[in-house]
């Protein structure tokens, strides 16, 4: 069994900036693809960069199985596990993101943090009240994607659960 935390990974928005201009992308080194009938941004160095941190990887997108066709190998990510989608929480209140409950239960009472564009105080609220170790929610401007300071907070957010296990 992997000891390590799982760090699950939205599509759209932390590696697939979509919203506005996207401020830059080409920029910060984002090359424009055209997959599964989409235009998508993606950065080659968010995958090396995502596989040096410390977590167990795993898709957290809509994009569920085709993120391993279509994303990985254009970040240099391997095959990785897909956290499913299927129907959400029927308890859950409204203003629960829909990924929120599916999260928790692939988590299983292990750590873990979440990159996504969606995520608010109430699924924080609601992963606290449900879920029986860290979870850190950590959102990312779609605008932007997903910038060293995210990569830097996951890391820190890693390094501390190590101190307080050890």
């Amino acid at each position: 069994m992997d000891h390590r935390p799982i760090l699950f990974i939205d599509v759209d928005g932390p590696l697939n900036p979509y919203d506005g201009s996207n401020r830059g992308a080409y920029k910060r080194g984002y090359r424009k693809w055209k997959l599964n009938g989409f235009n998508v941004l993606l950065n080659a160095t968010h995958g090396p960069a995502l596989a040096a941190l410390p977590y167990e990887l795993v898709w957290g997108t809509t994009w569920e199985a085709d993120a391993n066709v279509y994303i990985a190998p254009r970040i240099g990510l391997p095959h990785l596990p897909v956290c499913a989608f299927p129907d959400g929480d029927d308890d859950a209140p409204r203003a629960v993101y829909f990924k929120t409950s599916d999260i928790i239960a692939y988590a299983n009472g292990r750590p873990f943090a979440w990159i996504d564009d969606e995520v608010t105080d109430t699924d924080r609220e609601w992963v606290a009240q449900r879920h029986n170790a860290p979870a850190l929610l950590h959102w990312v401007d779609p605008a932007i994607g997903l910038e060293a300071p995210d990569f830097e907070a996951l890391a820190a957010w890693a390094g501390a659960l190590d101190k307080t296990t050890a």
